[in-house]
């Protein structure tokens, strides 16, 4: 008789718990999340994302994936959340593991400030059994939203040269702070013209933050605007996966090394 599978054994090290999260919706917040989480797959890194959105979760709709359970029937005590992780291109070390939410599902008008502690404590028990944790947040400012980033190790901001998105970006900092969270976030510029653009829009912010916050942000990095993530995401396949030569991605690893060298 064949010998059953290894259990997989703790890291020595949890992981990293990393919010993902923007002031507004359109910047490619989601999408960075699920992109991030390919490459660290495929680094070798076990990686997990929950999406944390309770009222217009989407990451298993542009993945094409459809889980069993998901982070609203845990939260509801309906299954545990090992029963909500769906393995995503091979799970995690080759791909990456997924805790979808439940889209329309009226959780964002009942939520309660004890749910996103709840959620944080479950999601902190699984930590032993991943290198980083992708918290994918709702866009915007919501207090919910506040509080799942608060309780994170660390606070990825996404944002793009558009005003709106750049002053949303800012609000965010400021609520963050607000709430207690004194380390400096991480910034990502997405869509962004050329680096040289990107680059000005991120000391557009940390000029910002270090006047009225008094504290720089990190850059993560800058992603260019590329065709082909539409293209992506409009076919609900991964970005590496529909188009591996993509310069977009090349953008993504290079940010995602950064996070794991500076997450903590």
């Amino acid at each position: 008789m064949a010998n059953p599978s290894p259990v997989p054994q703790p890291r020595v090290r949890p992981a990293t718990i990393m919010a993902i999260a923007s002031g507004k919706g359109g910047v490619g917040k989601t999408w960075l999340s699920v992109t991030l989480a390919c490459a660290w797959g495929r680094a070798g890194r076990r990686a997990l994302v929950v999406d944390c959105d309770l009222g217009l979760a989407n990451i298993d709709v542009q993945l094409g994936v459809r889980p069993v359970h998901d982070l609203h029937a845990a939260l509801r005590g309906w299954t545990d959340f090992d029963a909500a992780i769906t393995p995503v291109l091979g799970g995690a070390g080759r791909g990456f593991d997924l805790v979808a939410g439940h889209s329309g599902s009226g959780a964002l008008q009942t939520f309660k400030p004890s749910d996103a502690d709840a959620i944080s404590d479950a999601v902190r028990k699984l930590a032993p059994r991943y290198d980083t944790i992708v918290l994918d947040l709702a866009a915007g400012i919501d207090p919910g939203v506040i509080r799942f980033a608060a309780k994170a190790d660390s606070v990825v901001i996404v944002t793009t040269e558009e005003p709106t998105a750049l002053t949303d970006a800012y609000a965010f900092a400021k609520l963050l702070k607000r709430e207690g969270v004194t380390a400096p976030p991480h910034v990502v510029v997405n869509m962004a013209e050329n680096r040289i653009k990107g680059r000005r829009v991120f000391e557009q912010l940390a000029a910002a933050c270090e006047q009225y916050l008094q504290y720089r942000p990190r850059l993560a990095g800058i992603v260019c605007r590329d065709s082909r993530v539409p293209d992506a995401i409009r076919a609900q396949t991964p970005l590496p996966v529909r188009h591996p030569q993509s310069l977009a991605y090349d953008d993504v690893v290079r940010v995602a090394e950064t996070l794991s060298s500076g997450a903590r």
